[in-house]
């Protein structure tokens, strides 16, 4: 934790109003133990009031069964900030993390903990220490969608304005372009797209147009007929556009798409009919494309490596598919969803420890769902007991989610303070104009001010 910034000066009733805004429960205790504060969603989360817990030590509170065990508690003995699960006095379980915050001494001088009600994410099983992450029924009490085998949680806001716009985009016939970092469900929300539609009793065929050779790519979307190469078969072969009629073609990763057949592919989309290798007669289609990348399109027409005509054709609706950081409330269904997934396939019955879960919800998954779902796998093999500690938790995911100090709520502290920092600085310059009547006002040195104002964009022509 970075040492408090002497140049930052908020007044002590702007800072409680600001945290008192934050959805999260947040408690601010002394380096003793001391509770000090707390916001009144803190109150509602722990069944008390801050008149009965003002000046008692946690260790009081804990004794007294507001909350079991105390983070704060925990903070002080290790020197470090961490994240646990654990109950309220009614036991509700609650994801809190707890951060000690440095004075200009390099002393911790308080604790800083937020909590969130998870219960009714999870609806835990109460055990000793552990939580156990049961059935799919939980996970269907949650937003989810279902395609066979997979599923899409869309329990975050993020996600549920994705899933709405896929549903109303599922009853036309316009084009789709799909995009999103790798792993993210991009394949999914194009299937979304094809089963809540009119086409969803006709095929949803799937080109990867980054896995095929650029030798072998025409024909295998366009077909060909008999005798058009050496190796061709006798009876010619149908492409995967025609395999297509009446239904869907989804074409993943089409950046990869070879330039000469992005002409091909944008003369399909305005005339509704192909011509396969080695053929002269065309032959209408009647198909919906759907189109999805990982990549930056428009940075790759701006480079000459993607046609913009086609780029145009491609991106009449557009869907962005947030990555997992983004969405936090659906990490933990998703675990769920992909331990039971697991246990039933591998035959295993094995749940997860509070304290692996808090390491698992505090880590930034680089690698999204597809990542997700690999570790969940891997921990189910390689653990030894039926419950996975935190223990079993690999390396690289601890220490990523040790750096990982962002808080997962819907307004985080940082969040909160920048905004009010923002929204001070623009009445500052409104009322003082200059730099040095502005750090004047606000106690902080002029160079704060001009780094502060640069930071936020801020310019005295933009004040009205």
């Amino acid at each position: 934790m970075s040492e408090l910034n002497p140049d930052i000066y908020l007044p002590l009733n702007e800072m409680l109003s600001i945290l008192e805004s934050i959805t999260d429960g947040v408690f601010i205790d002394s380096a003793e133990g001391i509770c000090l504060w707390c916001n009144s969603a803190c109150e509602d989360l722990y069944g008390i009031t801050i008149e009965e817990i003002q000046g008692k030590t946690v260790d009081k509170l804990e004794q007294e069964g507001i909350f079991s065990p105390s983070v704060t508690r925990r903070v002080l003995a290790e020197g470090r900030e961490l994240t646990i699960i654990h109950e309220n006095k009614e036991g509700v379980r609650l994801l809190t993390t707890g951060m000690p915050v440095s004075g200009t001494s390099g002393k911790t001088e308080f604790i800083i903990t937020t909590s969130r009600d998870i219960s009714r994410i999870t609806q835990m099983q109460k055990g000793p220490g552990a939580m156990p992450i049961t059935g799919l029924r939980d996970v269907k009490a949650l937003d989810s969608y279902d395609f066979g085998s997979d599923h899409i949680i869309a329990r975050s806001e993020p996600m549920k304005n994705v899933m709405a716009l896929a549903k109303r985009l599922a009853s036309v016939n316009s084009t789709v372009l799909i995009t999103g970092e790798s792993g993210v469900g991009k394949g999914l929300i194009a299937r979304t797209l094809h089963e809540e539609g009119t086409r969803w009793k006709n095929p949803f065929i799937t080109v990867n147009c980054g896995a095929i050779p650029e030798t072998l790519i025409e024909s295998e979307l366009f077909g060909y007929v008999p005798g058009s190469f050496t190796g061709s078969r006798a009876g010619g072969k149908r492409g995967l556009f025609e395999a297509a009629q009446k239904g869907t073609i989804f074409l993943d990763e089409i950046s990869e798409l070879p330039l000469n057949l992005q002409v091909k592919l944008l003369q399909v989309i305005q005339e509704r009919q192909i011509t396969p290798v080695g053929g002269v007669e065309p032959i209408p289609i009647d198909v919906r494309i759907i189109s999805a990348t990982n990549r930056n399109l428009a940075e790759l027409v701006q480079n000459g490596k993607f046609r913009e005509d086609l780029y145009y054709r491609l991106n009449v609706v557009p869907i962005e598919v947030p990555p997992l950081r983004d969405r936090p409330d659906d990490i933990l269904p998703l675990i769920q969803m992909y331990l039971t997934r697991c246990n039933r396939e591998l035959h295993e019955d094995k749940s997860i420890s509070a304290e692996a879960t808090a390491v698992l919800l505090k880590y930034p998954w680089p690698g999204n769902i597809r990542e997700l779902q690999n570790i969940v796998e891997r921990l189910v093999i390689t653990s030894s007991s039926r419950v996975i500690t935190e223990d079993d938790i690999f390396i690289f995911i601890k220490e990523a989610a040790e750096q990982n100090t962002s808080i997962n709520t819907d307004t985080s502290l940082a969040a909160a303070l920048e905004k009010a920092e923002k929204t001070i600085l623009q009445q500052a310059l409104s009322d003082y104009g200059s730099t040095r009547a502005i750090a004047k006002a606000l106690s902080i040195s002029q160079p704060t001010v001009v780094r502060k104002l640069a930071k936020y964009g801020l310019h005295k022509e933009d004040i009205s």
